[in-house]
């Protein structure tokens, strides 16, 4: 059931909002210009402590759910999607699987950096051939002693090549595992590799389509060591452990497309108010009005989707479900809310120093990222008992 925002719910939405509004969006066409992550925007969002928002006050955290940390992503996405997912993969890749599943050490180690937003990580999954097939991966690591030898490469690794990044946590074929009924499967198991560590490189990053800011690189790793501590959790879990980052992740994810869609709708909105072509403004017009009420439709249900998908996360109730069908309608709302939007401003929605323009070339990326629509419907048709 819809529920209102809670009073410290909302005043944690307006604050991001004003932030993303005075310091965010100014400097969104510049660095996206660029296609650098400006750390000095990041430094900031730390200080606000985003990247702490849904970790305990024990580990540097701010002690907040999980639903206010998307609200966070959402006011952000609203201007640029770019920081907004820097900050969704920060912590639902890079935060979330040190601290649901590494060690004493481990947290100890590289939480405080990372919570306080000095820091940043990414998570190595995505190869060549292996991303929603997980089995085909062929990155490997043998254990030599007290080290890990890893061999492989990944790409689309986002956080992974920033002046700040501290790690990549990569999946890694490390044995087979028989199965009751003598098959055989691979064994993966997830490893910390720091930044720097011989033998690890970040290969020059992406020429992207959108997300220009954002920092994505592939990785190559060539006999690189690391000692065997460094596995972060249960060997042979890495997979299985990553799946319950992945089913977060997707409602945070929604919650970046409802911010991008409520964007285009704001700025749709305020061009049709505005605009005057043949001595009225173009919102008068029926198809425009329309056209917008469409748009605040598709804001409303993807709001109302991600919303309740985080709130059963938080109440610990079963969300895989619901996770996926916000992944899927937040994406695609946002993708036909860039579209209208681009439409209503004609020519000058073709210009990339709009807002408009950034977000049709940045929405796209929300129906293929964290699990593609077709994944996603996938999951949906097995969680209603059918075959996908």
């Amino acid at each position: 059931m819809f529920q209102e925002l809670r009073t410290r719910e909302q005043e944690l939405y307006d604050t991001v909002c004003e932030f993303a509004d005075t310091v965010v969006a100014p400097a969104a066409y510049e660095y996206d210009t660029k296609r650098r992550l400006p750390l000095e925007i990041i430094a900031q969002m730390g200080e606000l402590g985003l990247f702490g928002l849904p970790f305990p006050e024990e580990v540097g955290g701010q002690g907040r759910s999980y639903f206010e940390f998307c609200l966070a992503v959402e006011a952000l996405g609203r201007v640029d999607q770019s920081i907004g997912v820097t900050l969704e993969a920060g912590v639902g890749l890079g935060i979330m699987p040190i601290y649901r599943f590494g060690t004493d050490a481990q947290r100890d180690e590289y939480l405080p950096d990372l919570v306080a937003g000095r820091a940043l990580a990414g998570f190595g999954l995505t190869e060549a051939s292996a991303g929603s097939d997980a089995g085909a991966t062929q990155t490997n690591a043998v254990l030599d002693g007290d080290e890990w030898i890893i061999n492989g490469s990944k790409q689309f690794i986002t956080n992974s090549g920033t002046p700040i990044t501290k790690l990549v946590t990569v999946t890694a074929v490390t044995g087979e595992e028989v199965r009751a009924d003598g098959s055989v499967r691979k064994e993966l198991s997830s490893i910390i590799v720091p930044n720097g560590t011989p033998g690890f490189e970040v290969l020059p990053d992406y020429d992207k389509v959108g997300w220009n800011t954002s920092d994505t690189h592939p990785l190559r790793f060539t006999d690189v060591r690391v000692p065997a501590a460094n596995l972060l959790g249960e060997r042979g879990r890495g997979y299985a452990n990553f799946l319950r980052s992945l089913d977060e992740g997707r409602i945070a994810f929604a919650a970046l497309g409802t911010g991008a869609a409520q964007g285009c709708l704001e700025e749709a909105l305020r061009y049709a108010k505005t605009r005057v072509v043949f001595g009225r403004p173009i919102g008068e017009n029926q198809h425009i009005a329309f056209k917008i009420a469409r748009m605040q439709a598709r804001v409303h249900q993807a709001r109302l989707v991600w919303h309740d998908a985080a709130r059963k996360m938080d109440a610990g109730r079963p969300f895989k479900l619901e996770a996926s069908l916000a992944k899927m309608v937040c994406g695609e709302a946002a993708m036909d809310n860039a579209r209208d939007a681009t439409q209503i401003f004609g020519g000058y929605g073709f210009m990339n120093e709009n807002t408009v323009a950034r977000h049709y070339r940045d929405s796209k990326i929300l129906e293929i990222g964290e699990g593609t629509t077709e994944v996603q419907l996938m999951i949906i048709a097995r969680e209603l008992g059918l075959a996908g």
